[in-house]
């Protein structure tokens, strides 16, 4: 999902309150607008980074939901297969001319059934496969809303260091923005687990 318009407002206010404050050329705000503008720019990748993950745990679903319909329409004829063979081997047990035409339709059949069976089961297999590999994409998702809500936290407090001209709100400020920052990177290096 993309940053919202009030969420874009609300990082360009901050930045112009720092850019205001920078022009007093005091070293405190300097520093306070300088570390503004780096989690801004942190701010828009993690955003960017959850919207892409965002984007790929829902292609990954709609492709397993498709391969659960090829596994399904397989396991349709696979049932359709069995029917025609049992009805050919009844007619190839029936005394006559045509029976051993009919066992062997029957037998082709029992031939056909065992390789759907074998696509049906490898329809399955992608299925589980896609589903897996959305649901790490779901978890990389929901984690990278936690950076980038933190983030921009991060931003908002920041910018009460410039108001109030305090230190304690920009530390707090890159606190939270090293946490935002390490949930990120330690939700691409290895698998978090899910919030």
């Amino acid at each position: 999902m993309s940053d919202s318009p009030l969420e874009e407002l609300e990082v360009h206010e901050h930045t112009e309150h720092a850019e205001h404050a920078a022009r007093e050329n005091d070293p405190l705000i300097s520093q306070v607008t300088l570390s503004i503008a780096v989690l801004a720019v942190l701010a828009a990748v993690a955003a960017s980074l959850e919207t892409t993950e965002g984007d790929k745990a829902i292609v990954g679903k709609n492709e397993a939901v498709l391969e659960q319909n090829r596994a399904t329409d397989a396991w349709n004829l696979y049932e359709a297969k069995s029917l025609k063979k049992n009805l050919y081997e009844i007619a190839a047990d029936t005394p006559g001319p045509k029976a051993p035409g009919y066992a062997k339709i029957a037998s082709k059949n029992s031939t056909d059934q065992a390789g759907v069976q074998a696509q049906a089961k490898a329809f399955e297999a992608a299925r589980d496969k896609r589903d897996g590999e959305a649901q790490v994409h779901e978890l990389r998702h929901g984690w990278l809303t936690i950076a980038s809500t933190l983030l921009h936290m991060a931003i908002a407090i920041a910018t009460l260091s410039i108001i109030l001209h305090k230190r304690w709100p920009w530390i707090t400020s890159l606190i939270l923005a090293g946490a935002g920052c390490a949930i990120a990177a330690l939700d691409y290096l290895m698998a978090l687990p899910a919030i």
